[in-house]
């Protein structure tokens, strides 16, 4: 690059200063200023794009290696899900075929109760709140007046 001393800066505008005038000077050096500064950020933006480019060229080789280790575990545990699914069937189709098999417990076929959950059920049962006493349905106000009135007030 060009090296720009002190002294080559001032013989430079001393130049200028004869050549351009006084008057015309300062709006030439603002011209110029902004001109290197156009300048710069022109470089500064092609140097960030070339960066970009190279980032993005390492994360497509990234991306590609990612891929090829999923692709290779993937493939992995198809085989090894294949092989457990083969001795799988092969341990059950023996176990199932002959009922003689030592150690091995049958249990009988899973049943839906057949209740609804989402009633909601107390744990004490019905037949002992009945023998006991308690009550199991609200009464309303003047459900429980009526019930419980005094009986010389019934005959009345």
């Amino acid at each position: 690059m060009i090296d720009l001393g002190i002294s080559k800066m001032a013989l430079i505008g001393a130049v200028a200063l004869i050549v351009i005038g006084p008057e015309k000077l300062p709006r030439v050096a603002r011209m110029v200023g902004a001109m290197l500064g156009k300048a710069q950020r022109y470089v500064a933006d092609v140097k960030n794009e070339v960066n970009r480019s190279m980032e993005l060229d390492e994360l497509k080789k990234m991306k590609d290696s990612v891929e090829s280790a999923a692709r290779d575990v993937e493939s992995s545990v198809q085989t090894s899900a294949s092989e457990f699914e083969k001795s799988w069937a092969d341990t059950t189709s023996t176990a199932l075929g002959s009922a003689d098999v030592p150690g091995m417990i049958s249990f009988p076929e899973y049943k839906h109760p057949g209740k609804n959950w989402r009633l909601k059920q107390g744990a004490t049962p019905q037949w002992y709140k009945a023998r006991s006493g308690v009550r199991t349905k609200a009464l309303s106000g003047a459900a429980r007046v009526a019930r419980y009135r005094p009986k010389s007030a019934r005959q009345v």
